[in-house]
């Protein structure tokens, strides 16, 4: 049922995703959420987003689908010095709460990484209360645009497709977010969009930067020279094409989300 995660957790990873807040990743969310509100963040990563988003309700639940995942989320809300937070090992099929009781179940990029995507949504229905919100935020990988058209970024996202889907994930997810919403029942949906972008000399050179070396270490790499999807030197022709976009001032990369905000009606 579970897909292979296929970023994992080295450091070069890490650096991305506690670069993201609940502003630039959670922002169709926030006008709903209210001070007194119970919240289950599902997939809390380094817990950056987990703790903007405790700091704007009354209590949450971050949950990763390993205990050693999860510590990275403990070690940011102690850092803010967050109360309100509890922690738990949860697997998005199968979700270890009674029905009813959250207001907002939120997930950022995790359906494109799990086995059923369909069946997580179902399990984050189950758990909301009656006029509560599911909202969930996927990447589109294919829909990711970027210039100059490097060949070498052209065989990055090749290989990404290539690896993501091998380990049971969707990297295209953020188009397949409203279907799933249907087939999973809900009726009452918002679906938008909504883009990073790198186009500054310092964006670029933390972006380009951060992928030159996640490519040649992450557990991505791994996986790549494991399966014999790639070598070792074609992962250092993506990563020095990686050094070239970001040295490039005509550099700019946008990158799309799908969004969904399911209001949860009674049955």
């Amino acid at each position: 049922m579970n897909a292979i995660y296929t970023h994992g957790h080295h450091e070069s990873v890490l650096r991305s995703h506690r670069w993201r807040t609940a502003e630039n990743s959670a922002a169709y969310l926030l006008p709903h959420l209210k001070p007194h509100m119970k919240v289950l963040e599902v997939g809390a990563g380094p817990g950056t987003i987990s703790a903007d988003l405790a700091a704007m309700v009354g209590h949450l639940t971050a949950t990763e689908v390993t205990a050693e995942a999860l510590e990275l989320a403990r070690a940011e809300i102690a850092a803010r010095g967050l109360t309100n937070v509890d922690f738990a090992v949860a697997d998005a099929h199968a979700l270890d709460y009674p029905d009813d009781t959250f207001c907002v179940v939120h997930a950022h990029q995790v359906l494109q990484h799990v086995g059923d995507p369909v069946r997580a949504l179902r399990e984050m229905r189950r758990v909301t209360r009656p006029d509560g919100y599911v909202a969930v935020r996927d990447s589109d990988y294919a829909a990711f645009a970027w210039y100059p058209r490097l060949p070498a970024l052209e065989a990055w996202m090749e290989l990404y497709q290539r690896l993501a889907r091998a380990n049971g994930g969707e990297p295209d997810a953020g188009r397949r977010l409203l279907s799933w919403a249907r087939e999973a029942g809900f009726t009452d949906i918002t679906a938008t969009s909504s883009t990073w972008c790198f186009a500054t000399d310092g964006d670029r050179q933390w972006w380009g930067g951060m992928w030159a070396e996640r490519i040649l270490r992450s557990d991505m790499a791994r996986q790549a020279l494991a399966s014999g999807a790639a070598t070792r030197s074609d992962l250092q022709r993506i990563s020095d094409g990686w050094r070239e976009w970001a040295a490039s001032g005509d550099g700019w990369m946008s990158i799309l989300h799908g969004e969904i905000l399911c209001r949860v009606r009674p049955d």
